[in-house]
């Protein structure tokens, strides 16, 4: 290769780099999430005959996790979801870091 193709390339592969960092950067960056608590084996539809609230906090008892509902979305909560049993079936907002489906969650609180 030439130096000048060389140097060309150097610079893209910094620019290509440096891009992929701050996109990483961004994704671990941590963000609000504001939803209906629920749990993730029912998601959006609880299926007990009891409330929404005692269908969520049966399945969580049963070893589901707890879930976010964002529009369409289901959101598995992952790490600090202590208080989420008092919000269950209610808005609630959820800081945290999304990766996938899955948030792992810095802060819980009911939503204003």
């Amino acid at each position: 290769m030439s130096f000048g193709v060389r140097k060309i390339f150097s610079a893209a592969s910094i620019v290509v780099l440096g891009g992929a960092v701050a996109m990483i950067s961004a994704a671990d960056k941590p963000q609000s999430y504001t939803g209906t608590v629920s749990d993730a084996m029912c998601g959006a539809k609880h299926v007990m005959a009891a409330s929404p609230a005692d269908c969520q906090r049966s399945c969580v008892k049963g070893g589901s996790a707890y879930a976010l509902i964002v529009g369409d979305k289901v959101y598995t909560l992952q790490g600090k979801t202590d208080g989420l049993d008092q919000l269950a079936n209610t808005k609630a907002t959820v800081t945290g870091t999304a990766k996938g489906d899955t948030i792992e969650v810095q802060t819980v609180a009911a939503a204003k």
